[in-house]
Parts: C-alpha cells; structure tokens; sequence
C-alpha cells in the first residue's frame, strides 16, 4: 500500500518512543533487569486521512513484543520506537533517518505504503538495516535493489490478479470500470487488475484521479460509462467518499476495492447504506474473521485495550515475530548488520503463512481473499481459489 498526499516536503514525521518492557530500558546496546535489550522501529502512517492502516500495523507490533517480554526464557527484551511517515514519500526519508540515526534500533516493521517505502528504502539499505513490511503491496519494490528489504506479504501482481478474476469469473460483467487513485499503490494494482482482465478478455475502462473531498464529477463520469463492476485502487478514506458519491448519482453496478480500502473505517465513514455489499479484496486474512487466529486476538485486545485487530495487524505481528526470530538465534550478539544478513534465511510458521523469502524478499506464501459489507460489518467470502473454483 501507499499513500500519496499533498502535505509538503517540509511536514516533520515525529518519532516517539514507546517502552515495551516492564522494566527500564537502556537501548539496543545496553541491558534491562540483567538482559540484552534491543529496540525495534516501527515506520508507517500514524496520522493522516488514512491513519488507521498504520495503527493496525503498531499494534500488531506491540503485541508480538508484549509477548516476547513475557517470556522470561528470553536472554533479550524489547522496546519499540515509532516514526510517523504519514504514508507521504515526500515525509517518509525524514521519518526513515529518525529511525537510522537512532543506533539503538536493530531492525524495523515498515514502512507500511508502498510509495513511502520507495522513498525510505535506500536510506535503510545504506545504514545496513533490515525493514520487514507488512503492506508495501507495489510489485515493483522488490527489483530496485534494495538489500536489506523484505515484505510478508504478496506483491499486487498477485492480488490483481485473483481480483481480476474474480470479477471476470465470477461476477462476469459486461463491462468494468478501473480506476486507480495515481499513486504508487494505485497504479500499481490497476495495471495487474487490467492487465488480467485484458486475459480474461473482459472489458475495462481506464481511469485515474489523484485523491479528492468531492467525486461527484467522477461519479457522474462512472454513471454515464454504465459499467456493471467498478474497481477502486486506492484507500478507504477516498474510496469512502466515492461509494456515497456514487450512490448519489444513482450506480447500481458492483462496487469493489483492494487492501487499502479493507477497513472498518470505510463503513463508518461512507455510511453503512453506502458501503453495503461492497466488495474488497486482499491479500490478507482479517485476525477476527479466523477462528484459528483467537489467541492472537485475545493477546492483541489485552496488549491495545479498546482495539481490535484490523487489516494488516497480523501480518505486522509476523513480521515482528520473524525479527524476533532471528534475535532469538543470535542471543546477546545481534547487530544491524548481522540481523539484515540473517533474516532472509528465515523459514518459521507465522500466523498469516508460512514465513520464508526468495532471494528477492519476496514471502513464498500467499493466498488472497474476497471481503463483503454486510450489515454495516466486513464479513470474509472465502479465498478467491474457492471462490472462483476450478
């Protein structure tokens, strides 16, 4: 995912450190009660329009590193620190060096949008240090040379593609309309969408339009186009605004959108008359919607009263998790740069899937879901290998 937004190269990402641990805490190099500690960073979107995809992503953080400071067995604890990039490229280098010119930080979660992580991740490959992202969804960020890069989580090729036929196989419109928010995500998925479609030989329309407060020209556009399937690729704070915008020009075609959409705040944002039936897609399986996922959610609500998991927060959690595997082997020794040489020979069962890169630090794993609005509520349709069928 990313997130491009118009609040100038001058914004400040602000970097707050959280104590995880009971106990003091001294740093990567120092110690805690007698043990190493170490500290992890965390960079993604904490305020903003569509802050709540990076919430999820702390959170998941914060209880894989509650966990791991429970277990006395540990020779280490674990401390968190926080950069704020606001899903922005133009503010994620800044967010990124915070995390760099702390010597403390041995490794990160994050960045979590696609376009801020293109912008930090030569900074991190300069500094040695390893940044696991639980979201960065552009397929292309893993061909840009970036060293100590790696994601949990399938690249949008795969997402539009499943998506793409989805729509094509099972909803079999006559006609669809794709259009892309003209951000590194957005366009990034869009091309994998059509470029199935085009396979599939179903019809698409191509549009794109930067993030907006009022679609209603664009809805009026869509209404005209008379699509059976419209497709947004974007965020569920724009993609909110569509959905009423087009309920008001009167669309009576299938509203879809991606993983940057998959959010309870779409619901409470576009309203759950407006939102109803509408149909997104991930690479991603909702903690909640997972009967398997319960303890997981139980350890997330203890560690964020008041929180529920959302999209991404598992994979977030296993992202920490494989971090923290890697420590795990090397004891009271880690460094920067003996952790990013590491982490890529990584093979462990994480809760999402299982945990293992190509040398590209591409995750082997995947699998990709359809989620509908119903009753106000997103509820799970099942994986699209199930869904489309054989």
């Amino acid at each position: 995912m990313e997130r491009r937004r118009l609040l100038g190269a001058l914004a400040l990402a602000s970097a707050v450190t959280l104590t995880a641990a009971a106990c003091g805490s001294s740093g990567s190099g120092g110690s805690s009660g007698g043990k190493k500690e170490y500290t992890l960073g965390f960079q993604g979107p904490l305020s903003g329009d569509n802050q709540q995809l990076g919430i999820n992503g702390l959170d998941g953080v914060k209880t894989a590193i509650a966990e791991a400071n429970a277990d006395s067995s540990l020779p280490f604890t674990l401390k968190l620190v926080q950069s704020d990039d606001q899903g922005d490229p133009a503010v994620a280098p800044t967010a990124a060096q915070k995390l760099i010119d702390n010597s403390k930080v041995i490794a990160l979660v994050g960045p979590m949008f696609s376009g801020a992580t293109k912008a930090s991740e030569g900074a991190f490959t300069q500094a040695n240090l390893l940044s696991v992202s639980p979201s960065a969804t552009n397929p292309t960020l893993t061909t840009l040379g970036f060293k100590t890069f790696y994601r949990v989580i399938a690249p949008d090729t795969g997402q539009g593609k499943a998506a793409a036929d989805y729509i094509s196989k099972v909803l079999k419109p006559a006609s669809v309309y794709s259009l892309d928010d003209a951000s590194e995500y957005g366009t990034g998925l869009s091309k994998a969408i059509e470029g199935e479609l085009t396979a599939n030989g179903t019809k698409f329309t191509h549009d794109s339009i930067n993030p907006t407060k009022d679609y209603t020209a664009e809805a009026t556009k869509i209404v005209a186009a008379k699509p059976d399937v419209l497709y947004y690729e974007g965020y569920y704070a724009e993609f909110a605004l569509l959905s009423k915008a087009l309920k008001s020009a009167g669309f009576t075609g299938k509203i879809l959108s991606g993983d940057g959409s998959l959010d309870q705040k779409y619901i409470d944002q576009a309203g759950a008359a407006n939102a109803e039936g509408a149909l997104i897609s991930c690479p991603c399986l909702l903690a909640g919607s997972d009967p398997n996922a319960a303890s997981f959610v139980t350890s997330y609500e203890k560690t964020n009263p008041g929180q529920q998991p959302g999209t991404y927060s598992a994979e977030a959690y296993d992202a920490t998790n494989a971090i923290i595997s890697v420590l795990k082997a090397q004891g009271s020794s880690a460094t920067r740069e003996s952790v990013a040489s590491a982490f890529g020979k990584i093979d462990i069962k994480g809760l999402t899937k299982q945990i293992k890169f190509t040398p590209t630090g591409e995750v082997t794993d995947a699998s990709f879901y359809i989620y509908q609005v119903k009753g106000g509520k997103l509820t799970v349709l099942g994986p699209t290998s199930k869904l489309i069928g054989g």
